[in-house]
């Protein structure tokens, strides 16, 4: 089957050519049949450099290019591996390394550190600055024919952490980018021409992802003028453009309720909210501040934003009997999308039996990239295995409980153990360390580590030096607990459901 998602900027420049489709801040950049020659030209620029489905990075802050490289990339028949801005040097080098990428882009405060790892990265051949030179001269030739594409052809490589702490690469096709798409359609929210997109979470991720349905509807895709997240920013965006959307982490969406006076919202359209677990009592707030505006999902990297979802209507539902419930699930499956709750053999348990959530259907990733062990292991007997544990209740509202991987949730942004423990050990007088995560009214969880010292208990400080050389600031624990042992099972495996008992 020929598909190309690009496909879809080139449907909305042909019927609504007029219609804006890029704005900084309350400026905008460009309409539709603007952004799509540009992308044409930009694409052809790329050709001209590499072959088809050559990766292409994105180490980039939010900022409109984004989306321009994002449709270039698949006007031109590439890979685009769009990498958290935030990471560490050590992060950027083994994912670019591991994609394979021949070139990078990159944002002005990021220039620096990824052109230092020209040398160790193999076949990374430049660093182009989105507001550079070079940048304006692949945009400035003639412009190309879309590239033909198959389903099953990547489109979007995604680095996700994993338990080993080596981030592994989520090979999402033509095919899986393209489901996911129509399932916002299907079961998150309508978009209309001319809604508009405030990106004030990163870009490379989810915030990102959603661009896509909105190209595909011709709606306007909103970089903040400070590139992030900031409460001000966003309720003064919310008076310059109207039918807005946004994709929020819960602990994002807990400060635009917390943010002091009394805007005008009534340009908010919808809330999508994800990443991490949204407490009850914060879920009823946000309604209480903007109305029933809120959408959830439940996914992750392997199957992008597209797992369950609760809709608005289901937020609204308030005379539904088991309403509370509801709310604290993460939704139901999206359409054509199945889910089960299976035990340790992969049999399916009954509605309440909590066991591993298994998901399979056309958003589901083609495989993790260059990794056959780990593909084989996560996507055996035909279904994705999340690592999260849940249960489904009678109407196939789906729970999460706990995660199997430990996977910790902060701030949106996931967080693995095994990673941080690592680089702790490194450390010559720790002994053992546990990282586990603490509940946190602001960012969901944070990252506490149980050490056991070998000798005289290392300093924070010394320890948080360590992490920051190494990890991403973000994942640098909170707090630092000494212990005299860590608990552990007959088989010597680490009982962190009793160090979280300490906490």
């Amino acid at each position: 089957m020929s598909v190309n998602v690009a496909q879809l900027l080139a449907r909305s420049a042909h019927v609504y050519p007029a219609l804006p489709a890029l704005a900084r801040g309350g400026n905008v950049i460009c309409t539709y049949a603007e952004l799509a020659g540009r992308v044409s030209r930009l694409a052809a620029g790329l050709a001209r450099r590499l072959s088809p489905n050559d990766r292409v990075a994105l180490v980039m802050g939010n900022c409109p290019q984004y989306v321009e490289l994002l449709f270039a990339c698949w006007h031109a028949g590439l890979c685009a591996v769009p990498i958290h801005a935030k990471l560490h040097p050590k992060e950027f080098e083994y994912i670019l390394d591991n994609s394979g990428a021949r070139l990078c882009f990159v944002t002005a405060g990021l220039c620096g550190a990824i052109a230092s790892l020209q040398a160790s990265v193999a076949r990374l051949e430049e660093v182009i600055d989105v507001d550079g030179p070079h940048y304006a001269a692949l945009a400035a030739g003639a412009p190309m024919a879309m590239a033909p594409r198959q389903a099953d052809d990547p489109a979007w490589l995604f680095y996700t952490s994993g338990t080993t702490g080596r981030p592994k690469g989520v090979t999402l096709t033509q095919r899986n980018v393209m489901a996911s798409i129509l399932n916002y359609f299907s079961d998150v929210d309508a978009i209309a021409p001319g809604d508009a997109l405030i990106h004030g979470a990163p870009m490379s991720h989810g915030s990102g992802f959603y661009t896509l349905p909105h190209v595909a509807h011709a709606g306007l895709n909103v970089v903040p003028e400070s590139g992030g997240f900031d409460p001000a920013e966003i309720y003064a965006l919310l008076q310059a453009h109207r039918g807005v959307t946004m994709f929020a982490a819960p602990t994002m969406v807990k400060r635009l309720v917390d943010f002091p006076g009394d805007a005008d919202t009534a340009n908010l359209k919808t809330i999508v909210y994800g990443g991490g677990p949204m407490y009850v009592a914060d879920c009823k707030a946000a309604m209480a501040r903007f109305g029933y505006k809120l959408a959830q999902i439940y996914g992750q990297g392997e199957s992008p934003m597209t797992i369950t979802a609760m809709g608005k209507a289901i937020h609204a539902d308030t005379a539904h009997p088991r309403y509370e419930q509801r709310l604290a699930s993460v939704g139901h499956a999206f359409t054509g999308v199945e889910v089960m709750v299976a035990d340790a053999g992969d049999k399916p348990l009954r509605a309440g039996e909590i066991g591993e959530i298994l998901v399979r259907g056309d958003p589901v990733m083609l495989a993790y990239w260059d990794n056959p062990a780990a593909s084989a292991e996560t996507l055996r007997h035909g279904w994705l295995h999340t690592g999260d544990m849940g249960c489904l209740d009678e109407e196939g509202f789906l729970s999460l409980k706990d995660r199997s991987k430990d996977m910790i949730i902060s701030g949106g942004s996931n967080i693995y153990p095994r990673e941080v423990e690592e680089v702790l050990l490194r450390h010559p007088a720790v002994s053992e360390v546990s990282v586990v995560g603490q509940s946190d009214p602001e960012w969901g969880e944070v990252v506490i580590a149980f050490v056991v010292a070998r000798g005289s208990q290392p300093e924070a400080a010394d320890l948080d030096a360590l992490c920051l050389d190494n990890i991403a600031r973000f994942k640098r624990p909170k707090a630092y607990r000494y212990v005299e042992a860590l608990p552990k099972n007959s088989t010597g495996k680490v009982l962190k459901t009793e160090l979280r008992k300490l906490l």
